[in-house]
Order: structure tokens, then sequence, then C-alpha cells
């Protein structure tokens, strides 16, 4: 019986002193104005370059991310995977906007295909396609605005730094996720995606988008992606999530004032979330399907639903994923229960992943229950292995 609340199987990677420094890491975010407090001192400490890298690295860095480089990653992947968990490694490098740092992000993307490729403990490569050309690109493409002559050129260089990665992930048989970002930009990404799955996703699915089911269109998206892949002869690889731009979608709309592309309420989203996961248990014969969730409800939903179509639990085309450093009840469990499941593992510069730092902290303050439930499953475990 898979059972969420299996502790010790949950936290078996971890000793008692990690479980305590867990422990203290999310009950130092769960408190909201110490965690602002916080995040605004570690800023302005890193800007003046006062020596807080090791207060951040004995942290929080240390709990949601795997290290600084791919090596630094290696004793986390091996940790991990003796469960049965596997890595998706992520360079968790954001906000950089010259060729330079670009060809950079397609380096690590790259190198991070060849580390997948050494054994199976790490299944999947990711990138997003913002750490490879400038937004504001994108957000013209996705606009229909009209490219300058020179804009036009950075767009092509930035989709080929796309084709590079796929075309390494082709070769090496590695199938390669792209990121979903914010919905003004999001178009050109889809259509980048598209050309992708066109070129490398003719024998099998090895390029994945990502559907943010908290955006009210997102069914609509995949069953017409779902269309031209019949009539043109394509597998779809997707990476199912709910979303992380919720604030800033929102505050966009009411500010340029057109239709909000977010659903009304979260019932909304865990419908369609839903519904997302049964479309593509439905049509497994053309899409491969990465569930991208720490909603214990739509994990159990998704093993369900493999259940009664008769699908085995490890069935090559259906994978769960979590974040490295949170729900390990929901990833450890699945894994033991035989479900191919795998870890973002971030990775990068400490002062440089800091964004997604931030937003794991803030998200952990925001999602109802989260935190909670994270404190209590540690207390439990902590207790039970003091009983």
């Amino acid at each position: 019986m898979l059972d969420f609340n299996n502790t010790e199987i949950a936290f078996a990677n971890k000793s008692n002193s990690r479980l305590k420094k867990a422990y203290f890491v999310f009950k130092l975010i769960s408190i909201g104005w110490l965690n602002k407090v916080a995040i605004s001192s570690l800023n302005l400490a890193l800007f003046l370059r006062l020596p807080v890298k090791g207060i951040i690295r004995s942290t929080v860095f240390q709990q949601f991310c795997g290290g600084e480089t791919i090596e630094d990653c290696e004793e986390r992947i091996l940790e991990i995977g003796q469960f049965n968990v596997k890595t998706i490694l992520d360079y968790s490098v954001e906000g950089k906007e010259t060729n330079k740092d670009f060809d950079h992000s397609l380096g690590r993307a790259v190198a991070s295909i060849e580390r997948s490729n050494k054994d199976a403990n790490v299944p999947f490569s990711v990138f997003k396609v913002t750490g490879l050309m400038p937004f504001y690109i994108l957000e013209k493409v996705s606009s229909k605005a009209e490219l300058t002559e020179e804009e036009t050129e950075i767009y092509l260089k930035g989709r080929n730094r796309v084709d590079i990665i796929c075309q390494n992930a082709y070769n090496a048989g590695i199938p390669v996720m792209i990121d979903a970002e914010e919905s003004w930009i999001q178009d050109a990404i889809d259509e980048i995606a598209l050309i992708m799955m066109h070129r490398y996703n003719q024998e099998r699915p090895i390029v994945y988008n990502t559907a943010q089911m908290y955006r009210h269109d997102r069914m609509n998206y995949l069953k017409e992606l779902h269309r031209q892949s019949i009539e043109e002869n394509f597998f779809i690889g997707m990476k199912i999530v709910r979303g992380a731009y919720m604030e800033k979608e929102r505050e966009r709309a009411v500010e340029m004032g057109y239709l909000d592309p977010i659903q009304p309420n979260k019932a909304a989203t865990d419908a369609d979330y839903n519904r997302a996961l049964e479309f593509c248990i439905d049509h497994l014969d053309r899409i491969a399907i990465c569930a991208g969730s720490h909603n214990e409800e739509s994990n159990l939903y998704l093993t369900e639903l493999m259940k009664t179509r008769g699908l085995d639990n490890d069935h090559p085309r259906v994978h769960f994923s979590q974040l490295l450093g949170m729900s390990d009840h929901i990833s450890f469990n699945l894994a033991k229960a035989g479900y191919n499941v795998t870890k973002y593992v971030p990775y990068g510069p400490i002062k440089e992943v800091m964004p997604y730092l931030i937003r794991r902290a803030q998200e952990n303050t925001s999602v109802k229950g989260q935190t909670g439930r994270e404190l209590r499953l540690i207390a439990e475990e902590l207790r039970r292995r003091n009983a």
C-alpha cells in the first residue's frame, strides 16, 4: 500500500543531524516576517560582499540545491539514487543578458546531458529558454511584434542554442525538458518547443515542453498539440505542473488591463491538473508525461489512473517529479513502490542561484500547508527514531 505518511521510507537517506537541520530551515522560512527580513539581509550582504556564503551554503542552499557545479552534485545523485530516486540536473542561474552568459548556459545544458548519459540515475536534462536568449526578444515574438534585423539575428541565435541542446539530447537518447515561464513569453517558447518536437520526436519523445495548469488555456493547448502530433506525425513529451508565477501574472494582467490568464481558484487548477494527467495517460501511445507536483492528491490520482489502465508502476512513459529538499514523503514512498521518480536538483554559484532560493522560501510560506506538512513529518520521524 502506498502511504505518504511513512516517514521511515521518506527520510531513509537522512541522518538525525540532517533531519534536524532541515527542520530548522523549514521553521525559519515558515515565519513570514523573518523570512522577508532574512532574504533582504542576505541579498544586501552578498551585494556588499560580506562573508555570508557559509551561512547560506549550510542552510537553504544545502536543503534545496545539489552544489555549485555538476561535480558537487555527484554525492547527492548517488545518495538518492540508492533509494531509486533519480536526478534531473538543473543549472538554476537566471537573469542573464549577454551572449557570453547565454553560451555559458548552453554549455551547462550540454554538460548535463553528457552527465545524464553516464548512468541511469540521471534520466533527464532540463533548461530554460530565457537562459539562452533575451527575455524581451521572447516577449516580442510572443506578441507577434515585428523584429528588427538585429533582433531577428538575436532570436535565431537563441533558437539555434536550443537546437544544439535538443540535438545533443537526441544523439545521447536523453529526454530534455523545456521549462515553462511567464505567460507573456510562453507563446514563443511553445513555438520553439513545437519546432524541436518536429525535429527530434519522430521516433520517440525526446523533447518535453511544460504546461502550467494554473493557466485556464492549457487543457486546450494540450489537446491541440495532440491533434497536431497525429496529423504531423511526431511524439509529445509533456511535463505537467501547476505553475510558478501566479502573483506576478495577476499583477501584470491588472496593470495592463488584459484577461487574467490564471484560473479563478485553486479548485479549478486542481481539476485541470488532474484532467491533464488523465488525458496524457489515455494517450500514452503518443505522449510521455512527467508529473511535477508536491500535491499528495494529484500524485495518488496518477497512481490510480495507472492502476485502472493496467499500467506497470515503472511504465517508461510515466514519471513523477518533485524538487530537491521538498516533499520527500512523496518522492521516496513512490520510488519504494516502484514508480519512476525524479528530483529536480538545482546547481550553480550560490550568489547566482539566490533568485531560485528566494522562490523556494516564498513558496514555502505562501503554499498553504506545505511548510507545516514538512515540519510535522520531520518531527514524526525524529520521534520514531528516538522511541
